[in-house]
């Protein structure tokens, strides 16, 4: 890491000009990769990469600048470059360094750094050879092991520093199964801010075995029929709904730039009286979890819907010095190569107080959904189209036969005002959210709810 004296000249010089807000972002990461494909270890790689960043926010808006030299001379002249992007005399800056004490932390068991490479090739061979010897159906395996280990120091022209570690381990398992003309893939991860112990609490041969069930099972379904019905979604499915109905909507850039159906909304109602929606940097061990976002700013618990009403937006700092707020603590960036934007990272729709059962038998007819597929959404319009991994028809308040080929399409606020029935329970899936031409790791979550009516895509019929 840099020299705080170092980092105070820095700081200094960014502001010279000008600007109402500086920061310098520093980066060391160390990761892993292993991949197994067609039987054979396709990729073992091992790397680590370090930089910096540094920012300035002046007149609304942001110059930034990042190198992985860490030379004084060169920061320095970074320093200038960004300086110059503000117009403005030069100013007495005294800036007094502080360091912030982590309102959350996060138990880590296993490093992954201290397990041989050895024992991580066993283990993506392990869940290949779990999913291959399910069915003789099984064509195609992938099994995939990464982990990652970022330490991070931000210093801001406001005198505080902070400094945060994230662990993230990360497992998936896609596998295609294929039955004369018929082809069905089935994909399983699991992941956190978490160590190596992941996969104490989850096996690989046990995610294997999942992905691999999901597509034989999908081999015999019949093809969904489409058309308007109620439509259950399992807290098995994660939260893939929630992160992209609404989500990116309630990110303040979208927000102030009109880009989402959620602008100028707060204090409206956007959804049902039974949902609220709630992002949760705070949680334990969740793959969007953290002590401090990528700003400096502590790790918070932020209610953006309350009882279906719009409470606020997901802030960065630049967002919310436009808006005239604080952070909400989801200034996030992939790298020391991006600038902050605003990001969700644990995002969930709280539970309620019904049973699963009594969601699933207040439905006479239509379609219960136990993991989604990808999707994409309109976040000006709120309009959405999402496939259906798992699926399977309800009759008589009962799951019955499974079906492939079905779609959810509707639009979000929509959806979210006629939600009726929300379930206890909560099922988190975990990804990497893209924005931007960046990524960061998130997860999401829902309870049992049900929609009493959209529509289905499938056979007409």
């Amino acid at each position: 890491m840099i020299d705080d004296a170092i980092l105070q000249k820095l700081i200094k010089r960014v502001l010279s000009n000008g600007g109402e807000y500086a920061d310098i972002f520093i980066e060391h990461r160390k990761s892993t990769a292993v991949q197994l494909e067609d039987d054979k270890i396709e990729k073992v790689i091992a790397g680590a990469t370090a930089g910096v960043g540094i920012r300035l926010i002046y007149s609304g808006k942001t110059a930034y600048a990042y190198s992985n030299d860490f030379s004084e001379n060169v920061l320095m002249d970074l320093a200038d470059t960004v300086s110059k992007a503000a117009a403005g005399a030069e100013r007495d800056i005294i800036i007094d360094m502080k360091r912030k004490s982590p309102e959350v932390t996060f138990l880590i068991k296993k490093y992954p750094g201290t397990i041989p490479m050895s024992e991580k090739i066993a283990l993506v061979k392990l869940g290949n050879d779990a999913a291959r010897k399910f069915d003789q159906r099984i064509k195609q395996v992938n099994v995939m092991y990464r982990d990652s280990c970022q330490r991070v120091k931000i210093y801001t022209s406001e005198g505080l520093v902070s400094e945060d570690e994230r662990v993230y381990t990360l497992g998936v398992v896609q596998v295609i199964a294929i039955d004369g003309e018929v082809i069905q893939t089935g994909y399983e991860p699991v992941s956190g801010l978490i160590g190596y112990e992941l996969f104490d609490e989850n096996p690989m041969d046990r995610v294997a075995l999942k992905a691999a069930q999901r597509a034989v099972m999908m081999l015999k379904a019949k093809r969904a029929q489409g058309g308007r019905m109620p439509v259950v979604i399992s807290s098995e499915a994660g939260g893939t709904m929630i992160h992209e109905a609404i989500g990116h909507g309630l990110e303040a850039d979208l927000a102030q730039q009109g880009l989402s159906v959620y602008s100028k909304k707060i204090g409206q109602q956007v959804a049902s009286t039974a949902i609220t929606v709630i992002d949760d940097a705070t949680l334990p061990n969740k793959r969007g979890s953290f002590s401090f976002d990528d700003e400096g700013t502590s790790s918070k618990r932020n209610v953006l819907v309350k009882d279906g009403i719009l409470q606020g937006y997901m802030y960065d700092r630049y967002t919310a010095m436009v808006d005239r707020t604080s952070s909400t603590g989801n200034g996030r960036r992939e790298s020391y190569e991006h600038k902050p934007v605003p990001r969700m990272t644990n995002t969930f729709i709280a539970p309620g107080s019904l049973s699963q059962d009594e969601v699933i038998r207040s439905v006479d007819k239509g379609l219960i959904v136990k993991k989604m597929g990808g999707g994409q959404v309109n976040t000006v319009t709120g309009d959405f189209v999402f496939e259906v991994q798992e699926g399977y028809v309800i009759e008589n308040g009962m799951i019955g036969e499974p079906v492939r080929g079905a779609t959810l399409i509707g639009n979000g606020p929509e959806v979210l005002k006629s939600i009726d029935m929300v379930a206890s329970d909560l099922g988190f899936s975990v990804g990497t959210c893209g924005k931007d031409g960046q990524g960061v790791p998130v997860s999401d979550a829902m309870p049992t709810l049900r929609i009493p009516e959209m529509v289905v895509g499938g056979e007409v019929g």
